[in-house]
């Protein structure tokens, strides 16, 4: 069995620290708190699962005190949360699994990352990150922002989930950083002109988000994911400053990367359905459904593979007249959502047009999400 150091960076995190280190202290065999400069009751929350509390300055740079976190550890693999992560119980037992059976030649396993759930708590989006990694691999944290590990050697990628449960965002912390390096002259490198801008978009400031967008696909970055993303977040700014037109080239722009993906074409499949032209829509929508997951490691919208391109399918189909399709796909979300109140509220209304042979425009209801 494999031994386990949990390390893990924290300041001001009193609401959600117990929540982590209850779902995970019974697994690891030790527990590394760096604390970067607490005021409120996370060290004494801390000092309930370990003595190996440590004191960190905080110098405006993620990576350095993610790189003192992992210093502290002395056990065979070292394991990274952030205090708003947990696990839930079929996530421990399998935890516990690996840390019996893991083969100590691997170097890294990664987790899924559940981000965001829908209102019935079905995971909505989800990520892959490295988790577990072997302390004598000695892998170090790079960027000051974002900071990201840079692995290599053997890597298993499990099917356990890291659930984020963020209760709390300080919006304009990172912006800073990125601002305090510009004003001290720093070059920027793609990557940090990608977080910038959805720094910059985050805090609502689109144009400016833009123009870092821009730069950084001058830039020729070789990170497909990255790629795919600025296109997605380029056209929400787009979106949200009412340049249709543009919008919907940074969607198509998406194409230039990689192969459709299911997100974009539900994306652009709500751009010529909010222009009126249906039977584009329907193609779009109608691809959407098509795709599998083509990747693991980027961000994965689990509704726009699953339920939404359907919903929006049954609410077009209806709006036509077209009553069997709407019916049919009305069902395929039903079957996803099968205690949604509009989804139910959507069968009896189409079941009453078809019983009666009705086939003037409806429109069944709109709800539960959109990409």
């Amino acid at each position: 069995m494999i031994s386990i150091s949990l390390c893990m960076i924290v300041k001001n995190e009193e609401k959600t620290l117990d929540r982590c280190l209850a779902s995970i202290f019974d697994i690891v065999d030790e527990i590394n708190i760096i604390d970067t400069g607490s005021t409120d009751a996370t060290k004494e929350i801390a000092r309930r699962y370990t003595t190996r509390i440590f004191d960190f300055t905080w110098i405006d740079h993620f990576a350095a005190a993610r790189n003192f976190s992992f210093s502290k550890a002395t056990k065979e693999y070292i394991l990274w949360l952030d205090a708003d992560d947990f696990f839930k119980e079929k996530d421990r037992e399998k935890f516990r699994e690996l840390k019996k059976t893991l083969d100590s030649s691997v170097d890294q396993v990664s987790m899924y990352y559940h981000l965001h759930y829908d209102d019935e708590g079905n995971v909505f989006s989800r990520i892959r990150r490295e988790r577990l990694v072997k302390r004598a691999r000695n892998y170090r944290w790079h960027d000051p922002v974002h900071e990201y590990l840079e692995i290599h050697g053997k890597i298993m990628d499990s099917d356990i989930a890291v659930h984020h449960g963020k209760l709390q965002f300080n919006k304009a912390r990172n912006l800073a950083i990125y601002e305090h390096r510009l004003a001290k002259g720093e070059t920027f490198s793609p990557r940090d002109l990608y977080n910038y801008g959805n720094e910059l978009m985050e805090n609502n400031r689109l144009e400016e988000a833009l123009v870092q967008y821009e730069k950084y696909f001058a830039a020729d970055s070789p990170y497909t994911e990255d790629n795919v993303s600025a296109c997605g977040y380029a056209a929400h700014c787009c979106h949200l400053l009412g340049r249709g037109e543009e919008e919907r080239q940074y969607l198509l722009k998406s194409f230039d990367y990689d192969a459709p993906r299911v997100e974009f074409c539900c994306r652009l499949g709500f751009w010529y359905h909010a222009h009126n032209k249906l039977e584009k829509a329907i193609s779009w929508y109608n691809h959407a459904t098509q795709i599998k997951h083509l990747h693991d490691w980027g961000m994965i919208n689990e509704a726009a593979h699953t339920w939404l391109p359907h919903l929006q399918l049954t609410v077009i189909y209806g709006a036509l007249g077209q009553i069997e399709k709407a019916y049919h796909h009305n069902e395929i979300v039903r079957s996803y959502k099968p205690n949604d109140h509009e989804v139910l509220n959507n069968k009896k209304k189409l079941e009453f047009y078809l019983e009666k042979g009705i086939t003037v425009a409806t429109r069944p209801e709109t709800g539960g999400g959109k990409v």
